[in-house]
């Protein structure tokens, strides 16, 4: 497997084409002068031995150097082995809310961020545990198949918004169908969706899709994301807030967190509901309930560790920035001395 431990820095090499046309239009003004002053052959003859193609040199040495040293510093990496791992845990398939009404700030700083600091302290008391991710609004997709790779479990949650929604809704059944679909139906491990959501305007056969999920021992809980006073849905953009959703009469849109609908959705699929940020607790009322499942052994494939390539591309670079450094703009008296004796030689 190969990486980039730094990608964002191979946005510099977007530089050397900047680099070339500052050059060659700087060259162009060059010449232009040159040839105001008189004859552009002559003046380069007189110009101490002036060598044209070193200049082109040193500008290629210049951009093969900065190319390789953006790459060094990027630190590109390659996988130095696979290592099989056995673990003993569950399966838990989190299917997110990224729905606009999770944007809504009722609980601070908003509903979306608290579900995700909740999902990063969970992550970390599952540790032997296999995790996926599913987001849905409008519909359900898988955005990370079950990995016992937390690290990169955090990744991918850190990546998780309401921008990612390409149809609104909270389809919750849906996002219920895509879970049972990310888990291995061979193996005994227990299973567990855990469905984050404000619980809003919930399309489908939701209940039909727990109970079905329940037969082939699925459990589900849900997670309430917001509060019943419930809080207006900010409009977001580049330039920050910029108010709240209104409905067709020009009244601001409250949403509420629907607590009834969620509790029949856990029960329907043999699980529970909690209720985030009612009291502190319910992070150990969860993984305790978890901890009572059934666990399962499971052989999983996983990078444990990289090899840093930077030195073959850095030290590379900083010679070539040398030899940039010290390469002549003109033809040195010595090199013409050499080559007027060189062609001596031949017509003796």
């Amino acid at each position: 497997m190969f990486r980039f431990a730094e990608g964002q820095y191979l946005y510099l090499l977007y530089l050397i084409p900047v680099l070339w046309i500052i050059f060659y239009f700087g060259n162009r003004k060059i010449k232009r002068f040159k040839l105001a002053l008189g004859d552009f052959n002559l003046i380069e003859a007189q110009s101490n031995h002036s060598n044209r193609k070193g200049i082109y040199y040193r500008m290629s040495f210049l951009t093969i150097a900065i190319a390789l040293i953006i790459i060094g510093i990027a630190n590109p990496q390659v996988g130095g082995k696979q290592e099989k791992i056995k673990r003993s845990g569950i399966d838990v398939a989190i299917a997110f809310d990224i729905s606009k009404s999770m944007n809504a700030q009722d609980l601070k700083p908003s509903r979306m961020e608290r579900a995700k600091q909740f999902c990063s302290k969970l992550m970390d008391k599952l540790s032997s545990d296999r995790i996926s991710f599913i987001v849905f609004a409008g519909n359900a997709y898988t955005q990370m198949p079950l990995t016992v790779d937390h690290s990169a479990a955090k990744m991918f949650l850190s990546t998780i918004n309401t921008d990612l929604a390409p149809t609104q809704g909270t389809a919750i059944g849906d996002a219920i169908n895509t879970a049972k679909e990310s888990f291995n139906k061979q193996t005994k491990t227990s299973k567990v969706i855990l469905i984050l959501t404000d619980g809003e305007d919930h399309e489908g056969n939701v209940y039909e899709s727990a109970e079905s999920a329940a037969k082939e021992g699925i459990t589900i809980y849900t997670i309430g994301i917001g509060t019943p006073e419930g809080g207006p849905i900010p409009i977001n953009s580049n330039n920050g807030m910029q108010g709240f959703v209104k409905d067709n009469q020009g009244e601001t849109v409250v949403t509420r967190l629907n607590q009834e609908e969620l509790t029949k959705i856990a029960s329907s699929g043999g699980g529970k509901f909690f209720r985030l940020g009612q009291n502190n607790d319910i992070l150990d009322y969860l993984t305790n309930d978890l901890s009572k499942l059934k666990k399962g052994e499971a052989e999983t494939k996983l990078y444990t560790d990289y090899d840093d390539l930077f030195q073959y591309f850095l030290f590379p670079g900083l010679l070539l920035l040398l030899v940039d450094l010290l390469w002549p703009d003109y033809t040195p008296e010595w090199i013409i001395g050499l080559k007027n004796q060189f062609k001596g030689g031949f017509t003796q």
